[in-house]
């Protein structure tokens, strides 16, 4: 099993998902972040004053699936959130251990 963290453009959030469920990801947890990388922050201009903040806002998804899945996942989600522009975000995978179903007791595969 695999753990797929992606940080995305928040607007882009729903052709994310749309593009996982057609893989038959069955779900995922979404989790309003903030954060830099070579961005640096950006510059915004409210009530006509410009400010600059530090941390840039993004979505991070969550997504455990079975391993032979996971290419087909990053794949997914880095054709859906690309933009081509600067921030477009990153997507980490991480092996996971075990998984287990709070309700039923079931163990990995069957626990997702």
């Amino acid at each position: 099993m695999k753990l797929i963290i992606a940080i995305i453009k928040p607007f882009k959030l729903d052709e994310v998902r749309e593009a996982l469920t057609e893989l038959g990801v069955a779900g995922m947890t979404v989790t309003e972040v903030k954060g830099f990388g070579r961005q640096k922050g950006q510059t915004e201009i409210y009530r006509g004053a410009e400010y600059s903040t530090n941390m840039v806002p993004k979505i991070k998804i969550e997504v455990v699936c079975a391993s032979d899945l996971a290419p087909r996942v990053v794949e997914a989600v880095q054709a859906s959130a690309n933009t081509g522009a600067i921030g477009d975000g990153k997507i980490f995978v991480l092996d996971v251990g075990q998984a287990v179903r709070i309700r039923t007791g079931e163990t990995d595969q069957t626990a997702l």
